[in-house]
């Protein structure tokens, strides 16, 4: 873990220091002590936005974008509002995509004991069971999304503690799990998403083949 002081982050990141502070208020970033940001977060944030400045879709628009992909129709929105977004998707990149999704969730990495692994695995929406699908090898890593109101019992539950440098990931969201279990189970597109944010650079370039597959599909 290496740290770096708040205006070299800015600079890191293309924002203001004031910017930088904001995000490390929303949990964008890690401030390990005062005017100073774990190097870690700053490449998480940026392996998954970018240096990109477009705004972000709502959670049920970039909900949506996940179901249509996925070959579901997401009856959260209306009729004119999935074919507006279906005809944006055809225009986009993959890369642009992953941008415009982020906000689908809140992400926080853990440390956590070998032993949780298979409970915690249950208790959240995984996407990690289709690796195999987009060339990747099984994980030991955890990654799962979670309602954003029981992150906390969750890291109660199971002794997590954070650090950008675990294996654990949980996505908070407050969009309904149901609906989340669906999109994971009906295919690839859900994980795809997620691989396309991981530091990691072959994960990161499968993520993002999937999902120009699935947009070329799309496009027909």
């Amino acid at each position: 873990m290496s740290l770096v002081a708040v205006r070299d982050a800015a600079e890191r990141l293309g924002v203001s220091t004031r910017q930088v502070q904001h995000l490390v208020a929303q949990g964008e970033l890690t401030a390990l002590a005062r005017g100073v940001i774990d190097s870690d977060s700053i490449e998480a944030f940026l392996a998954e936005r970018g240096q990109r400045r477009t705004r972000a879709w709502l959670p049920e628009t970039a909900w949506g974008s996940v179901a249509i992909l996925s070959g579901l129709e997401a009856s959260w929105m209306g009729a004119s509002q999935r074919s507006r977004l279906k005809a944006r998707l055809r225009t986009m990149s993959s890369a642009d995509l992953v941008d415009r999704a982020r906000d689908r969730a809140d992400t926080f990495r853990y440390a956590g004991h070998s032993t949780v692994a298979g409970r915690l695995r249950g208790a959240i929406v995984g996407t990690s069971a289709v690796r195999p699908q987009l060339g990747l090898a099984e994980a030991n890593a955890i990654d799962g999304y979670v309602a954003v109101d029981e992150l906390g019992n969750l890291e109660r539950r199971f002794g997590l503690t954070r650090d950008t440098d675990g294996r654990i990931t949980l996505r908070a969201t407050a969009f309904p799990i149901a609906t989340i279990t669906r999109l994971a189970d009906a295919g690839t597109a859900l994980a795809a998403l997620d691989l396309a944010g991981s530091l990691d650079v072959r994960e990161r370039v499968a993520g993002l083949d999937a999902l120009t597959d699935a947009l070329e599909k799309l496009r027909g």
